[in-house]
């Protein structure tokens, strides 16, 4: 929706940014972008030399809701040994696996990444599987065993394909046990951090949440386990949503921090961090009709000046 009300890739371009995600259900965006408005931005990122990417909620639709009235074995088992419809599969399904993966097949044909990068995450913040056979899986070695296999489905619509792994909230924590195939790179995702002040402020922590450094040695156990190439931080600088607490009648002028901004990229970078992106939900029409432009510019030299 913010894409429908706000010009993003002359912003983008003018700010010398090199790539604009879209976000949410894969339906939404399937539909959109097949929408006048949708494919007016396609064309408008190509003119101006933009990558596009998908990061995708998509567990709730590669693993439909209403399959649970036929198959409850599909989804995972809770703490008390029922199965529930309420987020994420069972990854020791040969069924479960082998639907989610046509369902990212499908999805793949109609929403390609012009930089071969792809983005299917698990429900959000939800946790896996407590079955006999996977309870033994931590959620971060679960989610690798369903990346796996969907990066392997995948390739067969896309042969370059490459997919994230997302390292948040119950999959902050390194895996242990499942290793990750060739072509399964870290996103980390620091959701429940600090923005006034920087990551390098080791003892900072939000209540009742990881402190930075306990957040960072995830970060670093992550990276042995992955290995830097392709790694990615999905950050939160301009996430006017996160700020509000997703409520839009609480929206209010960015508090934009460019020291904190500067700090975290100079420690993205020195732990081998290339890849750099940030949430900006509600950046919208509306938003710049109250406040103003948002500090893309700013954003983009920061970029810039981390890269050199």
């Amino acid at each position: 929706s913010d894409l429908a009300t706000l010009d993003w890739p002359r912003r983008a371009a003018a700010a010398r940014l090199t790539t604009i995600a879209t976000h949410m259900l894969p339906s939404q965006v399937t539909e959109w972008l097949a929408t006048g408005t949708g494919e007016q931005f396609l064309a408008d990122c190509a003119s101006y030399g933009l990558a596009v990417e998908h990061e995708l909620h998509a567990m709730g639709e590669l693993l439909p809701r209403e399959l649970f009235t036929y198959d409850p074995a599909l989804f995972r088992m809770d703490e008390e040994g029922l199965r529930t419809p309420q987020g994420n599969l069972c990854p020791s399904n040969p069924a479960a696996l082998e639907l989610v993966s046509e369902r990212a097949q499908y999805f793949t044909g109609l929403l390609p990444s012009t930089t071969g990068r792809y983005f299917y995450w698990l429900d959000d913040g939800l946790p896996m599987c407590r079955c006999p056979r996977c309870r033994e899986l931590a959620d971060s070695d679960q989610a690798v065993l369903v990346e796996n296999t969907l990066l392997s489905a995948i390739r067969e619509v896309a042969p370059q394909a490459t997919l994230a792994h997302l390292a948040y909230h119950n999959t902050l924590q390194a895996p242990t046990q499942v290793r990750p195939d060739k072509g399964l790179f870290l996103e980390f995702a620091p959701i429940h951090r600090r923005y006034d002040v920087s990551l390098v402020d080791l003892p900072a922590r939000l209540e009742g949440q990881l402190s930075h450094g306990e957040q960072l040695e995830a970060l670093k156990a992550n990276l042995e386990w992955f290995g830097a190439e392709g790694a990615q931080a999905i950050e939160y600088w301009l996430d006017i949503s996160r700020f509000s607490g997703w409520d839009r009648n609480k929206v209010s002028a960015l508090d934009w921090r460019p020291d904190v901004l500067r700090a975290d990229l100079a420690l993205y970078a020195q732990l081998g961090v290339r890849h750099i992106t940030s949430f900006a939900p509600w950046l919208d029409g509306d938003y710049v009709a109250r406040f103003g432009e948002p500090p893309l510019g700013d954003y983009g030299a920061a970029l810039l000046a981390a890269e050199d």
